[in-house]
């Protein structure tokens, strides 16, 4: 049985439900016996990324998207002064799902939330304390569910500085990193910096990049999930298919 890689990183792009693809992704890495031994992500991409940090097998976390309503991650203020929405039942949904809300040095596999400190406009890598913040920080987006206070800093949704955070993958010990982009065939010219970004990712070989298709699909409802999940299998498989296995599957790197 193949053991978790901690020089490989996954890294889980933001996108809503879009996030659903990266489901299928974790399905056929494990189909493969590939076990990054560190997790990051932004948005619906954290909260993936840290079911598989937690160890949650795929099937369940398959279960988990499938049966997924918002009012998981938020519910209607009371006082809506940041946010028309409140994220504090996240940390009841992590306790569900998990049996307590883990702090994240205490996670299985290493894992961070990407989050946007609102006061200095800087990427924050939530790499400690209660998984439910680092959560409730990623997927804070302003003006519909409230930023949140930590160590002095008000944090909300990382995707607005890095929605593909590779670099905080890396600063947990990644050596090689696979890549999730939830990517869409009509981004037009405002989105050149993730374009530009995304071609440097292509061309870094120790980078694998996997970027399902997401064209004609809901973003912002879950009527899409089966299909997002298909599509992120068939985009996983199409990019390990294409590059050297040696570089990604398990063997002489685990530990």
């Amino acid at each position: 049985m193949s053991r978790d890689d901690p020089t490989l990183g996954l890294t889980l792009g933001g996108g809503g439900a879009f996030g659903a693809a990266h489901v299928g992704v974790l399905q056929v890495l494990a189909e493969r016996g590939i076990r990054p031994g560190v997790a990051t992500g932004t948005s619906s991409g954290a909260l993936v990324a840290a079911a598989y940090a937690a160890d949650v097998d795929p099937s369940a976390i398959e279960r988990a998207a499938l049966a997924f309503k918002w009012r998981q991650i938020a519910g209607w203020s009371g006082a809506p002064r940041w946010g028309l929405l409140d994220s504090s039942v996240v940390a009841r949904s992590v306790r569900r799902a998990l049996g307590t809300d883990p702090l994240i040095e205490e996670l299985p596999r290493r894992f961070a939330a990407a989050a946007t400190d609102l006061r200095t406009r800087r990427l924050v890598v939530i790499d400690h304390g209660p998984l439910s913040i680092a959560l409730r920080s990623t997927i804070a987006v302003p003006g519909l569910i409230p930023p949140v206070r930590r160590h002095g800093a008000l944090l909300a949704d990382g995707g607005m500085i890095d929605n593909v955070p590779v670099q905080a993958t890396r600063l947990l010990g990644a050596e090689r990193v696979i890549v999730v982009r939830l990517h869409a065939k009509w981004e037009n010219v405002r989105m050149m910096r993730t374009v530009t970004r995304t071609a440097d990712l292509m061309r870094d070989p120790s980078v694998l990049l996997i970027q399902p298709e997401m064209e004609r699909m809901a973003q912002w409802t879950m009527s899409d999930v089966p299909r997002l999940i298909a599509e992120g299998r068939r985009a996983a498989m199409a990019a390990l298919d294409e590059t050297d296995p040696a570089v990604w599957a398990p063997g002489e790197r685990t530990s």
